[in-house]
């Protein structure tokens, strides 16, 4: 799978991406907007793909049965009706015009739409961004059934939507495509855990979400703070947790280019584009992280900062 660079105002907005999805395999990118419709507009005429895009309208006049009836007929499928409801979960809607489903339960049945795909590859965008939890369990379960045969491409904005289908991961953004480290099971977190104890010179930072460990290298982090005793670590828009102390996090990263701007703060000195000088004790660093953060900055770390600045 093969996207061309795109500019925008001069700039490359775009890179040229080659992705290589094996068979049975599920590949997420999380990214903003404008680059998810980008990549999606690259594939629109390829007929071997199959393209779901957020917030594709369905049948809303028709009842469930009737929906998947009528999908049964066009793609010629030998299955039966009965037995889809049930495989499905919608014994309950069958009857239901699916105007009245709930917006959860309507956008499961619009997605029941790439079971019926012939394609061998199905792009997805945002699948499971309206989903409620059951009905995400529900969606979760018929792709990983496809996913045996398909290839699966998931472009989100939101990485847990991407960590509950897909094998592999890569965050898209103005740096280029860059995949995640992720790894979930406890042999995998002792694994990091041993490493550490073995004084292994620090390549990744290790943190989780959905109960995934997510290894990030530390120019991809923007800034680590302490709220309430737990350490976040944001890269790009997303925050994850960290079990080490921000005293342990400042040593690791040290010789990475971070700076403790504050006593709850942590920086990339690389991802600083100014420091704000609100009044004669008050001062705070603007990011270039994409999202404008603003950190504080403590008056005794001002000098500090400037000497390794050279400013």
């Amino acid at each position: 799978m093969q996207f061309q660079p795109m500019y925008c105002d001069g700039e490359l907005f775009l890179p040229k991406i080659e992705l290589n999805i094996a068979s049975n395999q599920s590949i997420g990118i999380v990214t903003d907007l404008k680059r998810k419709q980008l990549l999606m507009s690259q594939l629109v005429n390829y007929s071997h793909y199959y393209l779901f895009h957020a917030q594709q309208n369905e049948y809303i006049h028709l009842k469930v049965e009737e929906l998947i009836t009528f999908l049964i007929r066009v793609t010629e499928r030998n299955d039966r009706l009965a037995s889809l409801i049930d495989y499905f979960a919608l014994k309950e809607e069958r009857k239901v015009k699916i105007k009245n489903l709930s917006p959860s339960k309507r956008m499961y049945v619009t997605l029941l739409r790439v079971f019926f795909a012939h394609q061998p590859t199905l792009v997805l965008e945002e699948p499971y961004f309206y989903l409620e939890e059951q009905d995400r369990r529900q969606f979760k379960r018929i792709l990983d059934d496809l996913s045996k045969e398909k290839q699966i491409l998931i472009l989100t904005s939101n990485l847990e939507d991407a960590l509950i289908s897909c094998d592999v991961i890569y965050r898209l953004n103005e740096f280029g495509l860059h995949p995640l480290d992720i790894r979930d099971s406890e042999e995998d977190t002792q694994e990091v855990q041993k490493q550490d104890e073995a004084n292994i010179t620090l390549q990744k930072i290790s943190t989780k979400k959905n109960d995934k460990v997510i290894l990030f290298n530390p120019p991809e982090i923007d800034f680590i703070e302490s709220i309430n005793g737990s350490i976040l670590v944001h890269v790009g828009e997303e925050n994850y947790d960290c079990a080490l102390t921000l005293t342990e996090l400042e040593q690791r990263l040290l010789n990475f280019g971070f700076f403790r701007c504050h006593r709850s703060y942590i920086v990339n000195l690389q991802k600083v584009r100014e420091i704000i000088t609100w009044t004669k004790n008050s001062y705070s660093l603007r990011l270039n992280s994409g999202k404008d953060d603003v950190v504080p900055l403590s008056r005794s770390k001002l000098q500090e900062l400037k000497a390794l600045l050279n400013i």
